[in-house]
């Protein structure tokens, strides 16, 4: 039971870019972490993997978001871009369905830069721990450039 409590955790980044203050983004709900605690990326790859394993309970019926259930029950959202959902789904495509069970790496959504840059949307993905009750931050990778499945973007422990 000790070792639960002690223990660290990690999650990794979901999309390549460059690891931002969350407080600093462009989005009130987000930098005021309204809809929970993390970091963004600054993305720029066009793919976006589980950050660690778990299971989708939700992707957005505009494929722009998706919620993870991890194995030690912590929640994450992961939301890519910044008023992307005004796109209504266009230029996303989801890779997997709710219910799946996936690995740290595996891909969940793919969308297309160019088109989500001629509408002016920002690429800046929110990463969040939504039930932050119980958790408390142990690293926060601001300024990393990372890797999609590879670089940790946060550390937490349970308190």
């Amino acid at each position: 039971m000790l070792d639960f409590i002690r223990r660290s955790y990690k999650l990794l980044a979901p999309i390549d870019g460059k690891v931002v203050d969350l407080t600093k983004i462009p989005d009130d709900i987000f930098a005021e972490k309204m809809a929970g605690d993390g970091i963004a990326i600054e993305a720029t790859g066009d793919t976006v993997v589980a950050p660690a394993d778990g299971e989708i309970t939700l992707i957005f019926k505009t494929n722009h978001a998706f919620g993870l259930l991890l194995d030690n029950k912590v929640e994450v959202l992961v939301h890519v871009g910044l008023d992307t959902v005004c796109l209504c789904g266009e230029g996303f495509h989801r890779l997997v369905e709710e219910g799946k069970k996936v690995k740290a790496g595996d891909a969940i959504l793919r969308f297309d830069r160019e088109y989500i840059k001629e509408r002016n949307c920002s690429f800046i993905t929110p990463v969040l721990i939504t039930n932050m009750d119980n958790i408390c931050f142990i690293e926060l990778n601001i300024g990393e450039d990372v890797k999609a499945g590879e670089d940790v973007v946060l550390k937490y422990k349970f308190k």
